[in-house]
């Protein structure tokens, strides 16, 4: 199960459902707020996006799952970990953060969308989700990834930061334990590299592999990278 992040939608899984298919059933979703989803006035909490992951596998009488979250997607991955571990089997946590104040950068950006629109945003974003010299030579990825922010319905979106303004998981990294995979990309300037390793001491049965040359979306990004490190984790912990 692949969980989004901030201002993209399932799409951004595309590369790894195409990847991981011969391997696994993949279920892909987009968080509340984003892509086909509803967007209910916010504000949103981190517990009502984990609850949405649990009911959906209610609604699709899945049991449980191997999940993959990258930024907000890996908040939620956390909260499932601490709070519905039976519902997963193991956890990879990408490029995310247990507690990420500053929060009145948080609120300013839900006046900046609400009074300006997604536009006035975007390319500040992407600026921070991939290196230089990636958007230098894959300028179509990230064209893709560029018409996900801007489509994103503004309510939704700040609903979704609101979530991540009023979050701190830290506390609850220690009732994890599920197999976890934490991955930081070395270039992150949203989530740096330190926020992943905070996560990993904090979980008993953790792994933490950085990749490089990579900022946020490092599942686009590194793509190769990415899957073989996700592959094998999930693989062994079969």
């Amino acid at each position: 199960m692949f969980s989004n992040s901030l201002g993209t939608t399932r799409a951004m899984w595309d590369k790894q459902a195409t990847a991981f298919s011969s391997s696994f059933r993949i279920l892909r979703y987009d968080t509340r707020g984003h892509g086909r989803s509803d967007a209910p006035e916010g504000p949103y909490a981190l517990n009502r996006l984990g609850k949405d992951v649990v009911d959906l596998l209610d609604a699709l009488e899945i049991e449980s799952v191997r999940f993959c979250g990258l930024s907000l997607g890996g908040m939620t991955g956390m909260w499932l970990g601490a709070n519905a571990g039976n519902r997963v089997e193991s956890l990879v946590l990408c490029c995310t953060s247990a507690y990420l104040p500053p929060a009145d950068l948080w609120s300013s950006r839900i006046r900046q969308v609400a009074e300006h629109g997604m536009a006035s945003i975007t390319e500040a974003v992407i600026s921070r989700w991939f290196t230089p010299s990636y958007l230098e030579r894959s300028s179509s990825d990230a064209d893709t990834v560029r018409d996900q922010v801007v489509s994103t319905s503004p309510i939704g979106y700040s609903g979704c930061c609101a979530a991540i303004r009023d979050m701190d998981c830290r506390s609850g990294l220690s009732n994890i334990d599920r197999p976890c995979l934490v991955i930081s990309g070395s270039d992150d300037l949203a989530t740096p590299p330190e926020h992943g390793k905070l996560i990993a001491a904090g979980i008993s049965e953790s792994e933490y592999q950085e990749i490089e040359n990579a900022a946020h979306l490092v599942n686009i990004e590194q793509e190769g990278a990415f899957n073989s490190h996700v592959l094998e984790f999930f693989m062994q912990n079969h």
